[in-house]
């Protein structure tokens, strides 16, 4: 990554608050990858508190009325970790090469955004964030909402950001300003560090006037690189592969920041290795593809899970190897199990002893099909892999479409979860954008999404962060407005964070929210089941009288009236029928009408087809109940079967040579 170099200092300066040079900053940031250039900043998201209204949005202000500068457009949120959600998703739907800055107050208003910010790093979504803070002078100290520690007066509640961030700083002083943007500059650009960046600017340093050089402010390009992967590493995983009898391609997200679909189906095509998803990775080639075997995982397809249990070489391209996407560490069983990492991070592309690739995906999948020319798996590879995916696909169609011996089951007017799934995916176009966070429906989209373009589903799952969506779904929008884009939540994660609706409303952003009421949390009471725990505080009910227990009658929330309230055109459905009428009526809606939201009723007790997979979630070791025991029981066998994953990665001493199956 380099910046372009600015003009030679002329020692000519301009007056401006510390404040107004960050905008002015900020609205001069470029970003460019293979020749195209882009702003780094499409704005910033904010709520004024006393910290930062006359620092900041004094100088937003300025910046939105001044003529012959480059501007930076303000957009008022209504929550502040849901402008960091809505940043985060921005970013991610321009492949990390464009984000949003955050301002925030001192005291709550910076702190709310810390779960944004944890989100952010996690994913490694770059986004900017500028929480104010107290007075750096401390001469009315101690102030409204100051935190005060007796053993260190320099700690304030902004310092809670330095383990969640990948770049912090204090600016103090107003010379410090210039070594916190670059450093941040920097950090946002570089697709190895990028993650949650924060400047924490106190509330008076914000408005302190300084002479600063104009060459800060002169327009930067930061070139977002591809390295190019050593010779030597890719002579050496090709040497592995060639090894294999049943290699696996399992796709991260890294394919899709790298823009590398294209040299994945190419490699796959060549190879005949079958390709299995992560929930990031999940589109890099698209449903119908012969190699396209969907999730792996804990979330994954029988199909995908089958052929990873049973794989001799597995080849990561930009995973972070989460415990979903291993099984947590149970869904590699062949004996002899070796991986290739191909990873832009080393951090990531050492995980699992793997033999390390580190580059671009896109450069390295290049590299890689060049050596493999040459090699491809048997023919009776290719024709398990097919047998298999036609025995998914048929699950998938039986859930979108159940049997009748299942809907009859069904209360008056309720859904299954996989028919409303499967009546958005068919109805919706290829490019329009499904997203979700947390819930059940995650691993369920995971599993049941046809994919049918690389920016078409976008399901966070790093963090798993219950009330992404709403705000998310604005994120996706700005960042392409060609694209409908459908928010898939359940009513849990609805009432983590309605708010932004009103963000949208406000900015007449088009977005559809499909509102699932399941009458509590569907995921964690099935989860709480599977442990024994009887799905004990999941469901969303009165107090019993005689029981005392939750367990008394559905409560009388009405979320469609909830939605309404906030300014969203809302349809409310009772049948499939309605709800196929619903997704026309929404897509038909004015590109600039503002949220639509489809309100479902479920039935949280209909679940989707079964992975055979596993999922790491200690259980009671010992209990009074026996359905706790009878879960425990069931949780040491497949604790039997979890792998270290720590056997060395060797290249083949004769490459020619095949192993015989080990599993």
């Amino acid at each position: 990554m380099t910046s372009a170099t600015p003009t030679a200092s002329t020692g000519e300066t301009v007056r401006l608050t510390v404040a107004q040079a960050v905008v002015r900053f900020l609205a001069n940031q470029w970003s460019e990858r293979d020749g195209e250039r882009q702003k780094l900043f499409a704005g910033c998201f904010g709520i004024f508190g006393h910290g930062n209204v006359a620092g900041l949005g004094q100088a937003l202000l300025q910046n939105e009325l001044a003529d012959g500068q480059e501007h930076l457009p303000y957009v008022l949120a209504r929550n502040e970790q849901a402008m960091v959600h809505t940043s985060v998703a921005y970013a991610r739907q321009k492949d990390r090469l464009q984000t949003w800055a955050c301002t925030a107050s001192v005291g709550p208003g910076s702190t709310n955004m810390l779960t944004g910010a944890a989100l952010a790093t996690i994913n490694r979504i770059p986004v900017l964030l500028l929480p104010s803070g107290t007075f750096a002078t401390r001469v009315s100290a101690p102030v409204l909402q100051e935190l005060e520690q007796p053993y260190a007066a320099d700690v304030t509640v902004n310092d809670a950001f330095r383990p969640l961030s990948r770049f912090f700083d204090r600016v103090s002083r107003p010379e410090q300003l210039p070594s916190a943007l670059l450093g941040a500059m920097r950090v946002l650009t570089d697709p190895v560090e990028t993650g949650a960046v924060t400047i924490s600017l106190p509330q008076d340093v914000q408005a302190e006037a300084h002479d600063w050089p104009v060459e800060l402010f002169a327009p930067r390009v930061w070139r977002v690189a591809r390295p190019v992967p050593e010779a030597v590493d890719i002579a050496d995983a090709a040497a592995v592969i060639r090894s294999a009898r049943r290699p696996l391609v399992v796709a991260g997200g890294g394919v899709h920041y790298s823009g590398a679909e294209e040299a994945l189906r190419a490699l796959a095509e060549q190879t005949g290795i079958p390709v299995c998803e992560s929930q990031a990775g999940k589109g890099s080639l698209p449903h119908g593809h012969p190699q396209e075997m969907g999730a792996v995982g804990s979330t994954g397809t029988t199909a995908a899970n089958a052929l990873a249990a049973e794989a001799d070489v597995v080849v990561g391209v930009g995973t972070r190897w989460s415990d979903f996407t291993t099984a947590s560490r149970t869904a590699f069983q062949d004996k002899g199990v070796r991986f290739v990492n191909v990873n832009v991070a080393r951090f990531d592309a050492g995980k699992h002893a793997g033999l390390s690739v580190v580059a671009d995906a896109r450069e390295a999948l290049r590299a890689l099909s060049g050596a493999l020319d040459g090699y491809a798996v048997e023919d009776a590879y290719r024709e398990r892999q097919a047998a298999l995916w036609s025995e998914w696909d048929a699950s998938v169609e039986a859930a979108y479409h159940p049997a009748p011996d299942v809907t009859d089951r069904l209360g008056d007017g309720l859904l299954t979860q996989g028919q409303v799934l499967g009546a958005v995916n068919e109805l919706t176009d290829p490019r329009d954008v499904v997203l979700c966070a947390a819930g059940s429906m995650p691993g369920d989209l995971h599993k049941l999404w046809r994919v049918r373009d690389r920016k078409a589903y976008h399901v966070e799952y790093g963090y798993s962060c219950m009330g992404y969506e709403v705000p998310a779904s604005i994120g996706i929008r700005l960042a392409d407005e060609s694209r409908d884009v459908f928010a898939m939540v359940g009513d849990g994660g609805y009432l983590m964070m309605p708010t932004e609706l009103v963000t949208a409303v406000q900015e007449r952003v088009k977005v559809i929210v499909v509102l699932v009421q399941n009458h509590g949390f569907h995921s964690i009471g099935s989860l709480s089941e599977s442990l024994g725990s009887q799905r004990f505080g999941t469901s969303y009910r009165f107090r019993g009288e005689s029981s005392g227990r939750l367990d008394g009658d559905v409560l009388p929330v009405d979320l469609a009236a909830n939605a309404r309230s906030l300014g969203a055109h809302v349809i409310e459905v009772h049948s499939l029928d309605e709800l196929h009428q619903a997704i026309k009526e929404a897509k038909a809606a004015p590109a600039d009408g503002g949220p639509v939201v489809i309100h479902v009723e479920t039935d949280p007790l209909v679940h989707a087809p079964d992975s055979a997979s596993w999922w790491d979630v200690p259980v009671s070791e010992v209990s009074d109940l026996d359905t706790t025991q009878a879960a425990y029981a069931e949780y040491t066998d497949h604790k039997a079967t979890q792998r270290p994953l720590i056997s060395p990665t060797s290249t083949p001493t004769n490459a020619a040579t095949s192993p015989e199956p080990t599993s």
